[in-house]
């Protein structure tokens, strides 16, 4: 199973590039998947596209989740307006014209899509290898399970902890600011409202990990509250499971379009050099 990351891998070439026009944009992603299923479905099979839907749970739990990244869009001289029209667009025709099955739906974010997804493959007799294709650092914790592995597309190369575990409870100790999350030392305005976050020590990290069975006892009650935000926020085995269970339903009965729909997509959008390699979209 390759699970890719779709705004992810869409919006940091966006960014990089300065792209804003539609037929630019979709040849980009469109090679993009064409690229990686190429590189990995002989060993890893099927490719899920995975996207974030709106009013995702996290924001539910925790209003400020993300909502620095609103005000940086607002300062930003691109259009997001029409940029996240243009992802909605491609995703659809994604959906309805070639071989993978899509995943986009309400209150989830690709996160929890590809968490839940990695994590079901740890049910009896479902141990088939994962690779995601993502640059997103969360997705280290999943590296936990023997048969899932990642690809970052910005660093070009696999990326991998010697201790998961380890990497995901410093991870929610320190928070992650790009998400809009303070360490735990921290109240929950502190990145929104740029107030200095008070300093973490890995020598209080390590006691706290010694103490990671009575955290409760070890904290006082404003850093065991954090850490409970933080572990809700990042922790992908903290997924609501009603949600986790709507993902597996949804992959489960989804039927991706037919392989003979592909090369007509690909001229209808005049995507002339992709034409040239279209049995390269195929499933292995």
């Amino acid at each position: 199973m390759i699970l890719l990351d779709y705004s992810q891998i869409a919006l940091s070439n966006i960014i990089v590039q300065k792209l804003n026009d539609e037929n630019m944009i979709r040849h980009m992603i469109l090679n993009s998947i064409r690229m990686y299923n190429k590189k990995y479905r002989d060993e890893y099979g099927q490719m899920v596209i995975c996207a974030d839907g709106m009013n995702t749970w996290r924001k539910d739990y925790f209003p400020l989740y993300k909502a620095h990244r609103k005000k940086n869009r607002t300062e930003s001289d691109q259009d997001w307006t029409e940029i996240f029209r243009i992802l909605n667009l491609v995703r659809d025709e994604i959906k309805e014209n070639l071989p993978y099955k899509v995943l986009h739906m309400e209150g989830l974010e690709a996160d929890d899509i590809i968490g839940a997804l990695a994590i079901n493959t740890q049910e009896f007799g479902k141990n088939e290898p994962v690779m995601i294709i993502s640059s997103d650092k969360d997705f280290i914790q999943l590296q936990k399970y023997s048969n899932v592995k990642q690809f970052s597309p910005i660093q070009k190369k696999t990326v991998s902890d010697p201790n998961p575990r380890s990497y995901m409870f410093e991870h929610i100790m320190r928070g992650d600011k790009g998400d809009g999350i303070p360490n735990v030392l921290s109240p929950d305005n502190a990145i929104m409202d740029d107030i200095r976050q008070s300093p973490m020590t890995k020598k209080k990290i390590e006691y706290w990990a010694e103490n990671s069975d009575n955290l409760r006892d070890v904290m006082t009650s404003e850093e065991y509250r954090n850490y409970q935000r933080n572990k809700t926020l990042i922790d992908l085995n903290e997924i609501p499971t009603e949600l986790q269970n709507n993902v597996i339903n949804t992959y489960e009965s989804q039927k991706p379009a037919m392989k003979m729909r592909v090369l007509n997509y690909l001229i209808k959008k005049r995507c002339n050099h992709l034409i040239e390699v279209v049995e390269e979209f195929y499933n292995g």
